[in-house]
């Protein structure tokens, strides 16, 4: 068994709490700050924060010029912590009083020079909503290259970023036991893990990381997270837990010379073989029924005339370690363009030798691995129980843009997961019996050639969750429309049969399996008496 290692440097626990106090009474919240931003839009006709999410500063340090006296220490702490503009010592003071300055600059936040305090962290307002309502954090981590006007340090630990604000929008919110957040960074999935577990075990192999993870809990008043350092799943140990929540450092990098390898996104494996370790781990430290979520990229490899399916890959790894599993496929990139958007991200800048030099990096470590593109995506795993036979293997390419629906993906994904495990326990006789209701987000939509009176295309769209869109035949389009959880599947689908003179068992035979997917994406619901 690996020894657990508690980082050093635990942060004073009266300093952050005097911390998040001033933060309060200052008002360093996102509505807050919105409305700074709306301000100054209506006065330039610029948002500032559509700029800041484009890279540009500019108007935000315009709108906080002209604030109003009470505003003044929200419009310092904005342009301090969130715009990464150093600011007067004085100023700062007065917008941290309880706080202060010397605690300020031995916490690492700023660093005082004379008169001035520049900034050594960002940190931001952080709002969601998940079931247990609405929440809004504080969230430390370090500066970004808006503040630094550089290339990032490959120690890095990185704040809100959209894949962890995509994670913890498809985190399943039922209760649990136990969570383990592996690779937490700025610890981000730990504290929304926290809001639906008992307890929360974190860990991370950047001591650096669990500082910041570390505070981040403290400044949130977030107890109940034991943090520990260490690789994959080491700082476990033997423990098995109920849930398992993971972004980890996925990133497809070059094993070469020159080539940065950040800590927050670089796993120090070649090609996709991190993600490989965290499903094919997952098995060994999952309890039974228990369930691991992760984003990850996987591989489109060529050897010869034979191509690796990337998707088909992810779900081996998953077979082959006794997991069910359901994989979605959101973005699939060429290798220049997924190197583009690594490179960029990093803090280097298109047009510059260093970018060039690491564009070619990348290409050629593809082409030398016969790499054709790179997928993104969603992975769900779960760990049968005991005698039950497994009834979750799924891996489909849904591309296209999100519905929007109440509860947002997570739910959809609960939903889903319910009602694919509902059809894919029945036999089908056991399916025939089913009743079904159309679910309220699904619309049809008809395509005719000029003149003619049968549609050429029916499609089937789903306006929540994933936003499915199915091309739907004639006998599945009048089963659906015909699904008001009145009649037995069997019963609608023999009657459809005589309207369309067809054989019943050959019609069956045809939409059974496409009920089935209907039902598991949301489309269908079952009707429970």
């Amino acid at each position: 068994m690996s020894t657990r290692t508690e980082p050093q440097d635990v942060p004073d626990p009266e300093a952050v709490d005097a911390l998040a106090s001033d933060l309060g009474v200052a008002g360093y919240t996102v509505a807050r700050i919105e409305a700074l931003w709306e301000r100054g839009a209506a006065a330039t006709s610029t948002h500032p924060g559509a700029a800041l999410r484009r890279g540009h500063r500019v108007p935000a340090l315009q709108a906080l010029a002209n604030v109003e006296p009470g505003e003044r220490p929200l419009a310092t702490l904005v342009r301090c912590f969130l715009l990464g503009v150093p600011v007067a010592s004085a100023d700062l003071a007065a917008a941290l009083p309880g706080f202060g300055l010397e605690h300020a600059a031995a916490h690492g936040l700023v660093r005082l020079d004379g008169d001035t305090a520049v900034p050594r962290m960002d940190l931001r307002p952080y709002a969601f909503a998940d079931t247990a309502g609405e929440g809004e954090w504080w969230i430390a981590s370090d500066p970004g290259e808006l503040a630094t006007g550089g290339a990032l340090p490959e120690e890095y630990v990185l704040g809100v970023g959209g894949a962890s604000m995509t994670l913890s929008g498809l985190l399943l919110q039922r209760p649990t036991a136990t969570a383990f957040d592996l690779g937490t960074g700025c610890g981000i999935q730990a504290m929304h893990a926290s809001r639906f577990s008992d307890r929360v075990i974190a860990s991370d192999i950047s001591g650096r990381a669990l500082r910041f993870a570390r505070l981040n809990a403290r400044l949130n008043r977030i107890d109940g997270i034991e943090f520990r350092l260490g690789s994959l799943y080491e700082p476990l140990g033997d423990e098995r837990v109920d849930r398992i929540v993971s972004n980890p450092p996925f990133v497809i990098t070059p094993r070469r010379d020159g080539v940065p390898a950040y800590d927050y996104r670089d796993g120090g494996m070649v090609g996709d073989a991190i993600v490989e370790a965290v499903v094919r781990g997952a098995a060994d430290h999952l309890a039974e029924d228990g369930i691991a979520q992760l984003l990850g990229n996987w591989e489109y490899r060529r050897d010869g005339d034979d191509l690796a399916d990337g998707l088909e890959r992810v779900a081996e790894w998953a077979t082959d370690a006794g997991l069910e599993y359901w994989v979605v496929e959101r973005e699939r990139q060429d290798p220049s363009e997924y190197a583009e958007t690594w490179i960029r991200d990093g803090g280097t800048r298109p047009g510059t030798a260093e970018f060039e030099a690491l564009h070619g990096a990348w290409l050629e470590d593809f082409a030398d691995r016969g790499v054709e593109s790179v997928g993104f995506g969603y992975v769900l795993l779960r760990r049968p129980a005991e005698g039950r036979a497994p009834v979750l293997a799924r891996a489909e390419r849904l591309h296209g843009p999100l519905g929007e629906a109440a509860g947002g993906i997570s739910a959809h994904l609960e939903a889903s997961l319910a009602a694919s495990d509902l059809v894919g326990s029945l036999d089908d006789d056991a399916l025939r019996a089913l009743r079904l209701v159309v679910a309220g987000d699904v619309t049809e939509e008809r395509h005719h050639w000029p003149g003619d009176e049968q549609p050429t295309v029916i499609l089937l769209r789903q306006g929540g969750g994933f936003g499915r869109v199915v091309d739907a035949g004639t006998g599945l389009a009048a089963l659906v429309g015909s699904s008001d959880g009145e009649l037995p599947l069997g019963v609608l689908v023999e009657a459809i049969a005589d309207l369309m003179e067809v054989d019943r068992a050959e019609l069956w035979d045809e939409l059974a399996p496409a009920v089935r997917e209907l039902v598991a994406g949301g489309m269908l619901r079952p009707v429970v008496d």
